[in-house]
């Protein structure tokens, strides 16, 4: 595949996890038990492959190997996958992860664009 079928796939992979995390501290704020979880949970756990795979295309594509920046994604990553379980938990907290997840997605977009390390 072509370093921009990644790069479109990387992308789409993100909107739909974000989408599902939205849908998920939504819920969590209005108090919903069951609405939709199952739905946003396989939202979130296929948009999780797909960022995966996509993103190691790009690296094969690019031949960086693994430079620091990468770990700190796949942090990112492992987090933004672990903070389904965190919402429903944590529900009191739905406003604290109405910023802190997408500010982990700004932080990965950096470190993908900037590549600093």
């Amino acid at each position: 595949m072509s370093v921009n079928v990644y790069k479109i796939l990387h992308l789409a992979g993100v909107i739909f996890l974000f989408f599902a995390l939205g849908a998920m501290v939504l819920r969590a704020m209005a108090g919903q038990s069951e609405a939709g979880r199952k739905l946003a949970g396989l939202t979130q756990g296929i948009a999780l492959i797909v960022i995966l795979v996509s993103g190691f295309g790009l690296l094969a594509k690019y031949q960086l190997g693994f430079p620091p920046w990468v770990w700190v994604k796949l942090l990112i990553w492992i987090a933004l996958g672990g903070s389904a379980v965190l919402v429903r938990k944590l529900a009191d907290k739905s406003a604290l992860w109405w910023w802190v997840l997408p500010l982990l997605g700004v932080l990965a977009a950096y470190l993908g664009v900037m590549k600093p390390m």
